[in-house]
């Protein structure tokens, strides 16, 4: 879980965006290189997102969200 408008949510979404830049889309000429593409794409996203996440364990006297 990444906290809404924290410092980690803010960190998580700026490298998700660079992430997204560095991929090189100018040039798709085949089924094949836009599935490497997505595959990188998906990649770059869980290595960035386990990088960010907190655990979060919800008791019965956690506060409601």
């Amino acid at each position: 879980m990444l906290v809404k408008n924290s410092s980690k949510e803010k960190f998580f979404i700026k490298e998700l965006i660079e992430a997204i830049e560095r991929l090189n889309m100018e040039n798709i000429q085949s089924k094949k290189v836009l599935e490497q593409i997505v595959q990188l794409f998906a990649s770059n996203t869980e290595r960035i997102w386990y990088k960010h996440w907190q655990v979060i364990n919800i008791t019965k006297h956690s506060k409601n969200w």
